[in-house]
């Protein structure tokens, strides 16, 4: 597979027209969500979103992002873009990667710990919408989050 290849698949995904977007190859190691998390902070900033857009947005990247580097494939991708115009304004936050990886899910009789297996209730919580698609050997998770 080519490591560019998720930015070809990203898109405006049942997204209105676009008036900002950041795109931020992940490194597959753990560290890598605290640097993505920092980055997307600046980022969300200097478009100048509501404190309260920013911090829910930070939450939702670093579930979906550690979710990329601890369960699936290399290599991965994150999107962020937001709308303008007429109508709701929106920030969608977009993780692809190349699928599960193969020694992702545990099995049934491993207890979870209470620290892990939040993040998908977590990004419902704090999304307006959310979902995933699968495309020529990609998975893209991505939410919507309503800029106040």
């Amino acid at each position: 597979m080519n490591a560019t290849a998720p930015s070809e698949f990203t898109g405006s995904y049942a997204m209105p027209h676009r008036d900002a977007e950041f795109r931020c190859p992940l490194p597959h190691i753990p560290e890598a969500v605290g640097v993505v998390r920092r980055r997307a902070h600046t980022v969300l900033t200097g478009w100048n979103l509501p404190p309260a857009t920013i911090e829910d947005a930070v939450l939702v990247i670093s579930e979906m992002v550690t979710n990329a580097v601890t369960h699936a494939l290399p290599p991965a991708l994150l999107l962020l873009s937001r709308t303008g115009g007429e109508g709701p304004r929106a920030l969608r936050i977009e993780v692809t990667d190349a699928g599960p990886a193969a020694d992702a899910r545990q099995p049934d009789d491993v207890p979870q710990s209470a620290e892990h297996g939040r993040g998908s209730g977590i990004v419902t919580a704090l999304s307006v919408r959310h979902g995933s698609r699968a495309h020529h050997g990609w998975i893209t998770r991505w939410a919507d989050l309503q800029v106040a």
